[in-house]
């Protein structure tokens, strides 16, 4: 069944041309039929290099491309984010926090729109800090929940609170889970996922440049939050929830705990481990990719 991307704003129908402003591309000028058309997986996720890192692996894994070769900026005329593409799949930068991730998912959902993909699934794979979980696991989220373990995004629009869900596609998180079982190279999970509005306070970390509560309550707190089946923290699955729900697109995420928040705050494993943690979602991703294309 063809299912395609639903636009909730019936302004676009009335503009001649569309500017994705902070992908430098536009309907005016350049052909998304053509250029975007058979995506079926967009990944996205916070870096830049990790993007690209990950559009090289998928191509090595689909056996697309050359060995080694280079895979061009496709938003090289701005410096907000990176989009690469090889085959069906389209790998996005998205920055860091809610405000970054929402444009550029504005100017993604328009993209496919306009280049009448259908049959998307869209992935966030990234990093986290996971609560009660030895650090390296991966935590596929079944919903993501505010700081208060509500699983919705609030968002002011007009100055009027507005609010919408945040689950995710239980079906491709089962899928998901089915492919780590297969690849059994780490240990994954489903679990909910905090998404917060900060780093530091908003996570309840202690070593911030400002902290008023001390360790007891933080830990008083994270232990809540995994009581209510939280297992990671990030700071952009609400509004990617909220957002593919709302454009009718079958969405995932998928991050990888770099510590566990319960023994501490600060990252201190060594950049080759560090490393090897954020190819984990990656792989799993790619597994899942190479399967959905019958390639395993």
């Amino acid at each position: 069944r063809e299912n395609s991307i639903h636009l909730c704003n019936p302004h676009l129908e009335k503009m001649k041309e569309d500017i994705l402003y902070h992908f430098a591309l536009g309907t005016g000028t350049h052909d998304f039929p053509a250029l975007f058309g058979d995506v079926k997986f967009v990944c996205v996720g916070g870096s830049p290099s990790r993007m690209k890192a990950f559009i090289a692996y998928i191509a090595e894994e689909l056996g697309l491309g050359s060995p080694g070769g280079d895979y061009p900026n496709i938003c090289a005329g701005t410096d907000r984010y990176a989009m690469y593409k090889v085959g069906p799949v389209l790998s996005v930068s998205h920055g860091m926090g809610i405000p970054s991730i929402s444009i550029m998912l504005h100017e993604l959902i328009k993209l496919l729109y306009h280049a009448k993909c259908s049959n998307i699934t869209i992935i966030r794979i990234g990093t986290s800090g996971g609560i009660g979980l030895e650090p390296g696991s991966v935590v596929i989220t079944r919903q993501s929940v505010d700081a208060t373990f509500k699983p919705q995004f609030e968002q002011v629009v007009l100055g009027k609170t507005v609010i919408r869900s945040t689950n995710l596609d239980e079906e491709l998180a089962k899928e998901l889970m089915q492919c780590s079982k297969e690849i059994s190279q780490f240990n994954t999970v489903i679990g909910n996922t905090m998404c917060t509005l900060d780093f530091y306070e908003g996570q309840g970390r202690l070593d911030g440049a400002i902290c008023l509560y001390n360790e007891e309550e933080k830990l008083q707190y994270l232990k809540e939050a995994y009581d209510s089946g939280v297992r990671n923290i990030e700071m952009e699955s609400s509004v990617f929830a909220a957002m593919c729900n709302l454009s009718g697109v079958r969405a995932a995420v998928v991050c990888v705990t770099l510590l566990n928040r319960l023994e501490g705050d600060q990252i201190s494993s060594s950049h080759d481990i560090l490393v090897e943690y954020q190819q984990r979602p990656q792989k799993l991703v790619g597994y899942f990719i190479k399967k959905s294309l019958g390639k395993v």
